[in-house]
């Protein structure tokens, strides 16, 4: 991976846990940086990113040891994804809701404009990212 486009997925990651910069500004930078997908594994605290070239860049999720619940509340990530959308909250945030919601990782699939948030018992919420205005 060319040590830019790195470099560039390390400062998105790092302004988006330190809550700097909203959703649809971080899926922006990395869209041009040639990332198509990225998981987030909130109990390894990694965040792994795939380029439309097929490398991978991983970073920190910046989380203390997590205890997932074992129930998945769909309801609850909703509500935390519309108050990021209405930009109540931020990604430091958002992590502490989804994961007390029951979430132990989502993906992000950027070119299919959704995200799939996991639960222990692989449940699974699909997302459709809000209609372009």
């Amino acid at each position: 991976m060319d040590q830019s486009i790195k470099q560039g997925i390390q400062e998105c990651a790092e302004q988006s846990n330190a809550g700097a910069i909203t959703f649809p500004e971080g899926v922006g930078a990395l869209m041009k940086l040639g990332v198509e997908s990225y998981f987030a594994d909130y109990r390894s605290g990694e965040i792994t990113y795939y380029t439309k070239q097929g490398d991978t860049c991983t970073a920190s999720l910046n989380l203390q040891h997590v205890d997932v619940p074992l129930l998945f509340d769909a309801a609850a990530i909703q509500e935390a994804i519309r108050a990021s959308q209405r930009d109540e909250i931020r990604y430091p945030e958002f992590k502490k809701r989804s994961i007390a919601a029951g979430c132990v990782g989502y993906f992000v699939w950027i070119d299919g404009r959704q995200v799939s948030y996991y639960g222990r018992r692989g449940e699974v919420h699909v997302e459709k990212f809000p209609d372009k205005k």
